[in-house]
């Protein structure tokens, strides 16, 4: 049974930087594919950024060229740097495990187990 916990979130100003990290425990991750998703208050989660067994990274329109999605396998932890950021970027921010390897980065059906999410909010 895989489990996950975020950190990292926080207040910034516009254009500021923050690292979220998300620790899994349980059985050994390497093989699985994973993701990063946020939702704002009244909106649906989107998907941010996902990584695969092969370490290649997918991310959103919105979030590319300024976060970066990557992972540490020997240390069990999914990170998600997040540079430039924007008002817009303000969401409860998810990582998640992909049920299988055939997954949409985007697509929260494809993703089975969640954290409970590391709040950011970026001021103007």
């Amino acid at each position: 049974q895989v489990q996950l916990m975020e950190s990292g979130g926080g207040a910034v100003q516009t254009g500021g930087s923050l690292k979220l990290s998300c620790a899994l425990s349980g059985n050994p991750y390497s093989s699985y594919c994973m993701g990063w998703f946020r939702q704002a208050p009244g909106k649906e989660r989107e998907g941010v950024a996902s990584i695969d067994d092969d370490n290649s990274a997918t991310y959103a329109d919105s979030v590319r060229g300024r976060f970066t999605i990557s992972r540490d396998n020997a240390r069990r932890f999914l990170y998600l740097q997040m540079d430039s950021l924007k008002p817009e970027d303000s969401a409860m921010y998810y990582c998640a495990v992909a049920k299988t390897r055939h997954f949409i980065y985007s697509d929260p059906a494809d993703f089975g187990t969640w954290g409970q999410g590391t709040q950011v909010t970026v001021s103007s």
